[in-house]
């Protein structure tokens, strides 16, 4: 049942174990670009583009995710922040891999965004920003999801999702160095990590 906010949890599985998301109240979504590829900029947007773009809340998201094996147990977690407020969600699969905590860790995240928003997603995986920046995405979709060997891409069913985000929030992806002195980036590191201790 919705709460007093009306948002309802939405119920995500990825693998052995859901997760549950309340939806982070006040916050938006918005169309996934890099922001330096975004067509709302003065000498390109008509009025109405520009006003629709300024009406989007600012939301930042952190995210990381572990493994322990590689493949084996794995917990993903993301960080919101919007104005003053915060909010930490994490989750577990018995049986994964760290790539796709990392991309499950940014999707659940996004998620857990209720209306369209401007999103600066911080993540340590170069796997996950470098898709979207560098063009990888578009490039296998090309070639009906085959990487520049010829073979399938890994992970195709957490792309597609991240890909239907990308409907809904103007996203700047942001690599952020891991395990080094980046606060918000350890913090997240260590929801990520307690996920898999929490469940073994």
């Amino acid at each position: 049942m919705a709460g007093e906010t009306g948002f309802e949890p939405a119920t995500y599985g990825f693998g052995d174990r859901c997760s549950t998301v309340e939806p982070l109240p006040c916050v938006v979504k918005s169309k996934c670009q890099r922001e330096d590829h975004i067509m709302y900029n003065s000498d390109m947007a008509s009025e109405e583009q520009v006003r629709s773009e300024n009406k989007l809340s600012a939301v930042e998201i952190y995210t990381d995710g572990a493994c322990s094996g590689n493949p084996g147990p794995g917990g993903w977690a993301a960080i919101l922040r919007f104005g003053g407020a915060e909010k930490e969600i994490s989750g577990f699969e018995e049986h994964t891999t760290n790539n796709r905590m990392e991309l499950t860790a940014a999707l659940m995240g996004l998620r857990a965004l209720n209306r369209p928003c401007r999103v600066r997603l911080y993540s340590d995986s170069a796997y996950l920003v470098s898709a979207f920046n560098e063009n990888w995405l578009a490039n296998w979709q090309r070639k009906s999801w085959k990487n520049a060997a010829g073979t399938a891409v890994s992970n195709i069913d957490l792309w597609k999702e991240l890909l239907k985000e990308n409907d809904r929030h103007r996203i700047s992806w942001i690599k952020v160095k891991g395990h080094s002195d980046h606060e918000m980036n350890n913090r997240v590191d260590q929801l990520a990590v307690n996920a898999i201790k929490r469940n073994l």
